[in-house]
């Protein structure tokens, strides 16, 4: 269908400025005022007052919130079950895993990891020992004929 009115873009083609004066009159930093918050304190006061939620200026000014430092934030240091499994006769004979009735008994955190992921097959029955345990590892674990216990209180492996 044929448009009834020309678009903009097309009525300013050959007129090098669209509308914006000469040179530089629409370009970069200098036509809003500078960068970012530049002027918050001065000439863009206004926009403080305008949008601030309070007296004091927030979110403009101070700092806000809380952010935890990295030291105390633990580490997800996640192994698959299929990878697990693979390792097992490795492990039973460097003496990290015991074999007992016949089940492997894993823990993750004498191995260096705290969280067991659901990826690949599980054929054996393994008793896991784990800080965080995924949904997915948790229902092969179980329907490999093993069983999941959650550690509670480590959070660093």
């Amino acid at each position: 269908m044929v448009r009834r009115f020309e678009r903009k873009v097309r009525k300013y083609r050959g007129y090098r400025t669209h509308g914006w004066g000469r040179v530089g009159q629409h370009r970069k930093s200098g036509s809003s005022g500078g960068r970012g918050r530049s002027g918050l304190h001065k000439h863009k006061w206004s926009l403080v007052m305008k949008y601030a939620e309070d007296s004091s200026g927030y979110p403009f000014y101070g700092k806000h919130g809380f952010e935890q430092p990295n030291a105390l934030v633990a580490a997800r240091l996640g192994i698959n079950v299929g990878e697990l499994e693979s390792l097992l006769d490795e492990l039973v004979s460097k003496g990290l895993v015991q074999v007992v009735d016949g089940k492997y008994v894993v823990d993750l955190t004498k191995l260096g990891f705290n969280k067991l992921l659901g990826r690949g097959r599980v054929t054996k029955p393994i008793i896991v020992k784990a800080v965080w345990v995924s949904r997915k590892a948790e229902e092969k674990i179980r329907a490999a004929g093993g069983s999941v216990e959650l550690i509670k209180g480590v959070v660093h492996a």
